[in-house]
């Protein structure tokens, strides 16, 4: 999110990303399965509420409420309302937990759940958990260091020394639930929580029956607010349903939001033991790539003279990891960034990858708002209720896409379609790319 937020991440012990191509060909032959899904949005909390709100195109951004933002230049955020902590957490966990931590608790008991998971009757070493947050435990750490400077360091909650942290989520999910299998956190920004899906697959490929993981962000304390705004690509229209507009000719930007989805993954045969009747889908590949800074250019934008974008790559590394082509993809649910040069350049890789408007594109964040590591975790999610259902969210209230982007943009309305396969797209910035492929699957 800010320099801060990269400085941070460059003393956390967590698992970061590292520039290059994605992971090559996945260890073992078996697919992983995900059979519970969790969410935590700003428009809905539950899996099924979430659904209910995306096909019906309610939207989760509202005016900020939690401090007050008359000063700043941008006022609405995708905000999550209505979630009591103290209906989902015991007592105990609530002055050691950042509200990120908590709504991933919360979305992590809800996919265990959906899923028929009882950790206390399963191996805890079979068991592991990867994460990714982008922020880290923000609202947490800045009440602290407010602490600190106005009153001493002896009222700084002793919490303070891992609430903070990027692999809280993953460490809080562990204890909760006697994970001890192999656990990792993730941090690049938006990409991460892709990132965390893909290394769960490879979790489960080296041995491991079952992951939690998935993605889970907020940051809307002051402190917080003002590294949103660092970005400089932070909407300030005062309208919710214009202020974020992905792929429109009218796209200014994006609005921040909070939450995000944690998922169960799992190794078929194992998931067959337990009993598991229903799956959600396969995760049939990931890949990622790395986009270094053109030199007195804006980190985030196009790569160097002459090296096109890694996001294209990523998505046909992610296809070849599947076993498919791109003729085999029936939704692309795309990063959707906002911001018109941002937008134009992934609307190229759509369509050199995939031909001119040939397949649907959707951007369902586009109600939520950029949930950073929580959005790729979400997007899948929303993927794979897509192939359940066999219809295509809409893309927020988008409707005036320039001709020469040369996509098919789901507008107007959900769009009903036969989906089996889906790809899944984030970027994160200073050059991380993601791409995930979900496909159905039986047991």
């Amino acid at each position: 999110m800010s320099a801060v937020g990269v400085a941070d991440a460059g003393r956390a012990q967590a698992v970061t990303r590292r520039p290059g191509p994605g992971p090559g060909p996945h260890p073992g032959t078996r697919p992983v399965y995900v059979t519970g899904i969790g969410v935590a949005a700003p428009n809905g909390l539950g899996l099924e509420r979430y659904w209910e709100a995306v096909l019906a195109g309610r939207s989760g951004v509202v005016p900020i409420t939690r401090f007050d933002t008359s000063r700043y230049p941008a006022r609405l955020a995708g905000q999550i309302e209505g979630f009591d902590a103290s209906a989902h957490l015991p007592s105990r966990l609530l002055p050691q937990t950042d509200v990120s931590t908590r709504l991933a608790l919360a979305a992590a008991d809800w996919a265990i759940a959906d899923a028929g998971v009882d950790p206390s009757k399963a191996t805890d070493y079979d068991m592991g958990v990867v994460t990714s947050t982008g922020c880290g435990g923000f609202e947490f750490t800045h009440r602290e260091f407010k602490k600190l400077w106005s009153v001493g360091s002896q009222a700084v909650s002793v919490y303070e020394s891992f609430a903070w942290f990027y692999a809280v989520n993953t460490g809080q999910i562990s204890i909760r639930n006697g994970m001890r299998g192999p656990s990792s956190a993730l941090v690049a920004e938006q990409a991460g929580g892709l990132d965390a899906l893909g290394h769960a697959r490879r979790t489960i490929g080296r041995g491991t029956p079952l992951v939690v993981t998935g993605g889970v962000d907020s940051a809307f304390d002051p402190w917080g607010w003002v590294s949103h705004l660092a970005s400089g690509r932070i909407s300030h229209a005062t309208d919710p349903e214009r202020a974020y507009l992905p792929f429109d000719a009218a796209a200014r930007g994006y609005v921040p939001g909070e939450g995000g989805a944690i998922l169960v993954v799992e190794d078929p045969v194992a998931a067959r033991a337990r009993g598991v009747r229903r799956v959600y889908g396969e995760i049939a590949g990931y890949a990622s790539t790395f986009d270094p800074a053109p030199e007195g250019v804006r980190e985030d934008l196009p790569a160097r003279p002459g090296r096109p974008p890694g996001l294209r790559r990523a998505a046909e590394q992610a296809l070849a990891q599947a076993g498919l082509t791109p003729a085999d993809v029936d939704v692309v649910f795309a990063d959707a960034a906002g911001d018109r040069d941002l937008d134009r350049a992934e609307a190229t890789a759509i369509r050199e990858l995939f031909g001119v408007r040939r397949v649907p594109v959707t951007a369902p964040k586009a109600l939520t708002g950029r949930l950073y590591a929580g959005g790729g975790p979400l997007d899948v999610a929303t993927a794979l209720l897509t192939v359940r259902d066999g219809v295509i969210p809409a893309s927020g209230a988008s409707s005036d896409v320039p001709a020469d982007y040369g996509i098919d943009l789901v507008t107007g309305g959900p769009r009903e379609a036969r989906v089996s396969c889906a790809l899944v797209l984030a970027r994160g910035r200073w050059g991380f790319n993601s791409a995930v492929v979900v496909r159905e699957a039986t047991l």
